[in-house]
């Protein structure tokens, strides 16, 4: 059996100012026990800089570290990067959390850090403050400390972590202060009095506190309150620590005493803190539509906004534009956002809509004209020519503060004229378009809601009630409408005109794909209408390229795929998809990558059904499926190139993507994963002719995988497979599938329907006379008799698998066959016959120069010396081998091989070593879900822990190993439990 890879991950946000969290889109991840936890925190803070493992041992246990401190962390190091990065593919490096020269180091930005965020904020509102703008200040306090949901590391064990948190609680408590300084400097004392009154109890000897109260409650006409604050502060002060108010507090207290009317707020600043409605000029323009009062989420999106619109300094006009496809919600956000920056723009707000998407799309000059009268210009006064229509415009909004917001643009000429000259004004867009861009503009990407907006947007609309009745229903709505707002807001709308109809009975209506579009409609609401605006101004190439591209089932397309869909070169598809890209009608979310949203493939797949002949759309996924079996047949050749196989998979004439070494290929097969089997899957249920090479392409993809995600690929695409070759009659593919699916629970550890699968695979492959099947089934069947302990029934089968080797010419397999039955002839005490076929399996794979067959040989022959009492010779084998499986990256025998060389240095009693080498293959073994590598290494360490001092912590190994063996039904399990037991063990 071969092994190989493993997929990849999502963006990650840490929250440290309460509860350490992390969220990965809108779902936590689980960080486990406290103490990882505070590793987490302590990499976190340390903020992308590299920490020892003896400061991370010191941070998390001071002087009372435990002797396997070490290892400790290193399974710490190991959960969270299974936890940070779980679509990690086996053989790519962690990304996140990266193991540098003697420790560790944390690579994520500062931003997505709520402590870096909230350090950030303040140096802000401490720099607004020095330039004298306590507005901004005052927000920007406000924003960070919104940033807190509790006490910072709350519950975390480490002397760094109590020193982290009397510093972060310091800092939030002066954050405070500042937010107070500026509520008081604004005139708004009296809002801030009940949150002051507060925190001054939590905080009795803080007089900057103290003090904070008695001004504000003096300027609320509250003196005798005020001195009663000071008269309590002073007592508690004395009674406490012996000493007399500061002189800070003390003069204050002279101020109050006396109603020192300089205590009372300057008119100035009383003016400047007062609401923006009361300080608009009279006849300034309000024309901003009405706000959704059920506009729901989008917090973090709309802070960024209100930053763009109102944070910029210099001379620039702000601008921001925002985009995305149609229905996602641009317009309903750039309102809300406007309404909120409304306060920053006393002289008036523009609004226009563009008409973009549309046929006759607004004319900038009619819309100068339109903003000109809204600014009372007389329409005698307006030029006819268009600069000096423009010209006239920017003089009038010269050195006033109006926020423009303009809708639906289609293009950056569009746009141009409408633009104020001097800063003071901003400007927020929306358009469908990505190709619209101006100068110094800010671009925000509006994607679908998350599901928990998408829910709330909901129960918005439809009642709370009938959301919170049915909660899986309504998740089950929304993941229908593909979180697209303008479709959850009219199933929200059909829902709440029909009372006696449940939210399952609506998601039973949209299950149905064919119907779906027709079902989200309400009144003059429908999805379909607004991707029609998009698509009917589409070039006649990019319609058939935005046909055919959804045609395909993956979730998202490389390049190398689009252009075979497309039957175009690379250069010309990359161009279309751009296109569409640009048109809002497909995302490039990565270079070479691109993707539909749901609804979108709907209505894409709808107009080639109603223009594309079948035959057109049939052709185009078979050039798919050719593609997708010439490019697992090339991975396949660079990776195993001694393999039978290749010689007995169905022909293609398409070249696929060439790979020039083998990291090349394992990266592909890393990537594309899920276009592979959805491809594959596709070509299986629509394809007549596409049987036989998707057989092929299980069969030689089974032996390159390695990867819980990978596997439920492999898995869904072998069942499927198979039950359609049974249905067909065609038993040479119904093998190949039956072969990938017992070879992928063989790997998965579940051997009792591995066997039944293998066992099947090998009768149907006797009976289609497929040579090629029939060898992989019986040496894979061997390997599991092996495991489960039953030799005598394991070696006619791999003896069977061998002289198959001679018909096939295929002496790398024989090689593999001859290295597992020198294992089997072991275990049926026939050591000199072991050591015959073991020496002869690495001569023969040396012959043949592929440096996986002799690592795998090598390894083989390590645990036959080891298990004929030579572990010294059995050491260098089995190094020789990790080399080579570290340098191919197949991680699931570089477990192997660490726990058999952990067994070698165990018999050598050279126990440090054992442990180190057996942690290795633990932390490989958790990392890919292998149950019997992790055994092998908790039993080593188990006996290790007895000689090392630790006989009690060596038992916990012991017993977790001995579950997990049993689980396994493997005869590893006796031997551990006579170790349990005190007897002398037996070890296979």
């Amino acid at each position: 059996m071969r092994e190989t890879t493993e997929p990849s991950a999502p963006l990650l946000h840490f929250q440290l100012l309460g509860p350490v969290r992390a969220q990965a889109g809108d779902h936590h991840v689980d960080l486990g026990a406290r103490q990882q936890r505070a590793m987490l925190a302590v990499l976190l803070l340390r903020g992308g800089a590299t920490v020892s493992s003896d400061e991370l041992i010191d941070a998390l246990w001071g002087e009372n570290a435990p002797p396997q401190a070490l290892g400790t962390i290193r399974t710490y190091a190991s959960r969270l990067r299974t936890l940070l990065e779980p679509g990690r593919a086996a053989r790519t490096p962690a990304t996140v959390l990266v193991s540098v020269a003697g420790g560790y180091a944390l690579r994520v930005e500062p931003g997505r850090v709520d402590a870096h965020v909230f350090e950030r904020l303040l140096a802000e509102a401490a720099a607004a403050r020095t330039a004298g703008d306590t507005g901004t200040a005052h927000a920007t306090y406000a924003a960070a400390l919104e940033l807190w949901h509790g006490t910072a590391l709350a519950g975390l064990p480490g002397p760094y972590c109590e020193r982290q948190q009397d510093r972060l609680a310091e800092a939030r408590l002066a954050a405070q202060e500042g937010l107070f300084d500026c509520a008081l400097a604004l005139g708004r004392h009296a809002e801030i009095v009940p949150e002051l009154t507060s925190l001054a109890a939590e905080h009795p000897l803080r007089e900057r506190l103290r003090a904070q109260l008695i001004l504000a409650l003096y300027r609320c006409g509250r003196q005798v309150d005020a001195l009663a604050a000071y008269a309590d502060a002073r007592r508690l002060l004395v009674e406490e620590l012996g000493v007399e108010p500061g002189p800070e507090l003390t003069r204050l207290h002279a101020r109050v005493l006396a109603g020192d009317p300089g205590l009372a707020l300057p008119a100035a600043e009383a003016t400047a803190g007062g609401p923006a409605e009361d300080r608009r000029p009279a006849g300034a323009p309000f024309q901003l539509p009405a706000g959704i009062p059920d506009f729901t989420g989008r917090e973090e999106l709309l802070r960024e906004v209100r930053d763009a619109l109102t944070g910029a300094a210099g001379p620039a006009v702000p601008i921001a534009v925002l985009t995305g496809i149609g229905g996602v919600g641009k317009t309903t956000l750039a309102v809300h956002a406007a309404h909120l920056a409304r306060p920053d723009f006393p002289d008036g707000q523009l609004y226009v809509d563009l008409r973009g998407t549309g046929a006759d799309p607004a004319g900038s000059g009619s819309v100068l004209a339109h903003f000109l009268q809204a600014l009372d210009v007389p329409e005698a006064d307006i030029p006819d020519d268009l600069e000096q229509r423009a010209a006239l415009y920017r003089s009038v909004l010269a050195d006033r503060r109006v926020l423009l917001l303009l809708d639906n643009a289609r293009d950056a000429a569009q746009l141009r004229p409408l633009l104020p000259g001097t800063a003071g004004c901003a400007v927020l867009v929306t358009t469908r378009s990505r190709a619209v861009t101006l100068g110094g503009a800010r671009q925000f990407h509006v994607g679908v809601a998350s599901e928990a907006e998408a829910l709330s947007l909901l129960a918005a609309i439809a009642g709370e009630e009938r959301v919170s009745a049915e909660p899986r229903a309504a998740k089950a709505l929304a993941a229908a409408c593909g979180h697209l707002p303008l479709a959850v807001r009219i199933v929200a709308s059909r829902l709440a005109s029909r009372p006696g109809w449940t939210v399952a009975s609506l998601v039973a209506r949209l299950d149905d794909e064919r119907r779906r579009l027709d079902e989200l409609q309400a009144g003059d609401l429908t999805v379909e209408a607004t991707f029609r605006l998009g698509y009917t101004h589409l070039p006649d190439d990019q319609a058939r390229a935005f046909r055919l591209l959804a045609l395909a089932d993956a979730p998202d397309l490389p390049l190398a795929a689009a252009a075979v869909l497309l039957d175009c070169d690379e250069f010309t598809a990359e161009d279309l998809a751009e296109g569409l890209a640009d048109a809002g009608l497909l995302e490039s979310y990565a270079p070479g990558r691109y993707r539909f949203h749901d609804l979108l493939r709907l209505y894409a797949r709808r107009r080639a059904e109603r223009t594309e002949t079948p035959e057109a759309r049939d052709a185009a996924v078979t050039r798919l499926l050719d593609h997708l079996l010439a490019t697992v047949g090339n991975a396949s050749r660079i990776l195993e190139p001694d393999h039978a196989l290749h010689r007995h998979l169905h022909p293609v004439t398409a070249p696929g993507t060439g790979f020039a070494a083998a990291d090349e290929a394992r990266q592909w097969l890393r990537r594309e994963h899920i276009t592979l089997a959805a491809g594959l899957a596709q070509a299986v249920r629509e394809l007549p002719g596409a049987l036989r090479p998707a057989g092929d392409v299980l069969l030689t993809w089974s032996g390159l995988i390695e990867g819980p995600a990978h596997r439920d690929e492999l898995r869904r695409l072998s069942e499927l497979t198979a039950v359609a070759a049974h249905g067909a009659g065609d038993l040479r593919v119904e093998a190949r599938a039956r072969y990938a699916l017992g070879n992928l629970h063989y790997f998965t550890d579940v051997y009792e329907a591995a066997e039944r699968e293998l066992s099947e695979a090998l009768r149907l492959a006797d009976g289609a006379a497929d040579p090629l099947c029939r060898h992989l089934a019986a040496n894979a069947l061997g390997i599991l008799c092996f495991a489960t302990d039953r030799p005598a029934r394991a070696l006619p089968l791999l003896e069977q698998a061998r002289h198959l080797c001679d018909a096939l010419g295929d002496k790398g397999s024989e090689a593999r066959v001859l290295a597992n039955t020198a294992r089997v002839r072991l275990a049926l005490d026939r050591p000199r016959e072991a050591e015959r076929d073991a020496a002869e399996a690495v001569r023969i794979a040396r012959a043949t120069g592929n440096g996986p067959t002799i690592a795998l040989t090598l390894y083989q022959h390590g645990c036959v010396l080891h298990k004929t009492g030579r572990p010294d010779l059995a050491a260098g084998q089995l190094q020789d081998a990790l080399g080579s499986f570290i340098e191919q990256q197949q991680r699931g025998w570089e477990g192997l091989a660490w726990a058999r060389l952990a067994e070698c240095r165990l018999a050598e009693w050279r126990d440090e070593d054992a442990v180190s080498c057996a942690e290795q293959s633990l932390s490989i073994a958790r990392d890919l879900g292998k149950t019997y590598c992790q055994g092998l290494a908790l039993a080593v360490l188990g006996r290790a822990g007895a000689r090392l001092g630790d006989p009690s912590r060596g038992q916990d190994h012991l017993r977790e190993a001995l579950t997990l063996f049993e689980r396994l039904g493997v005869p590893e399990a006796a031997s551990v439990r006579e170790l349990l037991a005190g007897a002398p063990a037996r070890v296979r």
